[in-house]
């Protein structure tokens, strides 16, 4: 009798991997004959502010009693597009946060073209952001803010505060964004002064553009093409993972360029000279102090980030005089740190958790 079970479970298995291999086939031949354009970006939002190409969206909190304090969120400038961060319901740090209670802003900075090469952090810092903080304190009614930066938009957001200490931000939050560019793997050795030019590279194309910043990210991990087909592979059964894929997929190959005076300072100030650390970064005339922020701060990093370290990152807690600060390092890499089911469960409750506290009128 054991035997009949043993048997009759091995060839329920085999049943099922092979109807897993006809899904594989099936789903794996839609996406060669049929690939679609999958829809990202769901979550209701208005827009509420634009300029040149900066757009400002309000995602409206979601029940009955939000928060008093909106969120205002700064991404990378240039390099990808924003939609990662409501990738598709369910995968969305968005749609968490407004289900969550928070009005939700967020900065688009758009697609640079030539005519935008002349930007320079200065206009992002000086200009861009302090417009955009007043555009959602006076939408939102609210007595102040909490900033969340992401990647670039985290060094981008510091400096805006430290050379603005009047601004009501009640709270700050570094997802993963470089502060000590000593300490930012691969990419602290690529553009060192003593191998890469960039004046040479601006100088000739006039931007970074986004071949070469595909490429450079692509080098980082030269395998994770060939790890995510195969990965692919193995999920294709799954209906839901394909879905996602996908959605990601459409992301991950859309680059976008870099203004081309914008990276020749970023490169210049932050990475070769790692001026912002070491308080000798000068915008508009003004030197930038991190002391200068006093407000609650939270920097998160992630374990497997190999585009901004946790020490890249843990360091802007070092560099501010704030009394409330933690750091939280959490598993997963640069994009898995902030998307996907394992930033559902790791990152969005405890950003959420985090600035709940902090958020009371």
């Amino acid at each position: 009798m054991a035997e009949v079970g043993v048997n009759s479970e091995i060839e329920r298995k085999l049943l099922e991997e092979m109807e897993r291999n006809l899904k594989r086939l099936a789903n794996t031949a839609a996406l060669v004959a049929r690939p679609d354009d999958p829809p990202v970006g769901l979550t209701p939002r208005r827009l509420i502010y634009r300029r040149n190409k900066t757009r400002l969206y309000h995602y409206p909190a979601q029940g009955g009693s939000p928060h008093p304090i909106p969120i205002l969120f700064v991404p990378n400038l240039g390099i990808s597009r924003p939609y990662i961060f409501d990738l598709s319901p369910g995968s969305s740090f968005i749609e968490y946060m407004v289900k969550s209670g928070y009005h939700f802003y967020l900065l688009d900075w758009g697609v640079f073209g030539e005519e935008d090469n002349r930007l320079r952090v200065d206009d992002c810092v000086l200009d861009t952001l302090p417009r955009v903080i007043r555009r959602v304190l006076r939408h939102a009614g609210a007595p102040g803010l909490s900033l969340l930066g992401y990647c670039m938009g985290a060094p981008l957001g510091a400096c805006t505060l430290a050379l603005h200490p009047d601004v009501p931000v009640r709270a700050f939050v570094n997802m993963a964004g470089p502060f000590d560019f000593a300490k930012a793997g691969l990419f602290a050795c690529w553009l060192d002064k003593g191998v890469f030019d960039v004046d040479r590279l601006v100088d000739t194309y006039g931007t970074m553009p986004a071949e070469m910043v595909r490429l450079g990210f692509k080098l980082l991990k030269p395998t994770m093409d060939f790890s995510t087909l195969t990965n692919l592979w193995w999920n294709a059964w799954n209906d839901q993972y394909v879905a996602g894929f996908k959605a990601l997929n459409k992301w991950a190959n859309d680059y976008v360029p870099l203004p081309g005076e914008f990276f020749r300072q970023w490169v210049k100030d932050f990475y070769q000279d790692n001026k912002l650390l070491r308080g000798e970064l000068v915008l508009g005339g003004r030197r930038v102090d991190l002391a200068n922020i006093r407000c609650p701060v939270l920097v998160v990093g992630a374990r497997e980030d190999n585009i901004c370290p946790p020490a890249c990152a843990r360091a802007l807690l070092d560099a501010v005089s704030s009394q409330d600060k933690e750091y939280v390092e959490l598993p997963g890499g640069h994009i898995s740190l902030v998307a996907g089911r394992q930033a559902a469960n790791n990152l969005w409750p405890r950003v959420s958790h985090w600035l709940a506290q902090r958020s009371r009128g």
